[in-house]
């Protein structure tokens, strides 16, 4: 979403993606990694997008506070970075500050769910971070949705979207919209294209090698396994490859160390709950990709993960529960 790290694989192997090789891991179940809690007391709810900083800190996006944190993973201190953002106002949690990204070593946060189609008085779209309270609107993409709507093929309730990663790409800004199913394309001066556009996918989160885009997909409701999938794509892609498929509710992708890829479950859907609600608690996992299109489960009974980030050897998730868990253990 820039919404939002973890382990291991013995042996990789060479799969050539549009043309360059990406390492994925083969199957192994040597690995016993050790999570630990490092952070309680977020307040993203049901954004928690994160990023590494320039510094090597940890940067999360809370959106029912409305603030950017920094966690120093040498100290441990965990800071206020940015605060006066749009807040979540929707029922459920979803929105304010989704996601947030660093180009060299200015801040950008992606807010969602805050304009007035949903009641909110705010600009849905990316944000400047100027000073400690201090931003500016860069792009207004929630205008923009609504100027070039998506076609319709499934119900859209909200004419701003639902944004939900943020991802440097190429001096500018990829961002999903889970709601509208597409990946946008966003410069520093504000322009916005629609770089690819897919069917009721639910794309979520995303991580970038060169070119070439890698990208979660949690599936469209409830959610079954066989539709949490890995896909990959270029900026002039008009379909993306799949690389694997088989866990709930992915909500991001990650590189770790040995170009190793891994993804991060939510966990199951509990029936009956509304389009945006998150996953069972306890029912995450951490997934390593393998080589066959399938993946390899590392970590289960993550309770409501929503983005992953590596920082050198150690991997980081942060939760739902508002809290920031590493992971160590890790073998490329």
């Amino acid at each position: 979403m820039n919404k939002k790290s973890l382990l291991v694989g013995l042996g990789f192997v060479c799969l050539l993606v549009f043309g360059t090789s990406v390492a994925l891991a083969r199957k192994s179940t040597t690995v016993e990694p050790n999570a630990v809690l490092l952070v309680t007391g977020l307040q993203g709810e049901a954004g928690m997008g994160s990023t590494v900083g320039p510094d090597g800190a940890l940067y999360v996006a809370e959106g029912a506070a409305g603030r950017i944190s920094r966690f120093d993973p040498r100290t441990g201190q965990t800071t206020t970075y940015a605060s006066g953002l749009p807040q979540a106002i929707v029922g459920i949690g979803i929105g304010g500050p989704m996601d947030v990204e660093f180009i060299d070593r200015t801040a950008y946060a992606l807010i969602t769910l805050v304009g007035s189609d949903i009641g909110g008085t705010e600009v849905v779209g990316i944000y400047r971070v100027d000073d400690v309270d201090s931003f500016t609107v860069i792009a207004d993409i929630g205008a923009w949705a609504i100027e070039n709507p998506p076609p319709p093929i499934t119900a859209y309730d909200t004419p701003t979207g639902v944004q939900y990663a943020l991802e440097s790409y190429q001096g500018g800004f990829l961002v999903t919209d889970g709601h509208h199913n597409r990946v946008l394309w966003v410069t520093l001066d504000g322009e916005i294209t629609e770089m690819i556009r897919f069917d009721n996918i639910v794309p979520t989160g995303l991580a970038v090698k060169g070119k070439e885009v890698f990208m979660a997909e949690a599936g469209p409701l409830p959610h079954l396994p066989q539709d949490g999938k890995v896909v990959v794509f270029e900026e002039n892609s008009s379909t993306a490859s799949e690389i694997a498929s088989g866990a709930p509710l992915l909500v991001d992708v990650e590189f770790g160390r040995g170009r190793t890829l891994y993804a991060l479950s939510q966990g199951l859907f509990p029936a009956g709950s509304l389009p945006g609600s998150p996953a069972t608690p306890d029912t995450g996992a951490l997934v390593m990709v393998n080589q066959d299109g399938t993946f390899s489960e590392i970590l289960a009974g993550l309770d409501r993960p929503s983005s992953l980030e590596f920082i050198g050897k150690t991997a980081y998730f942060v939760s739902l529960a508002g809290e920031i868990w590493s992971i160590d253990g890790i073998k490329p």
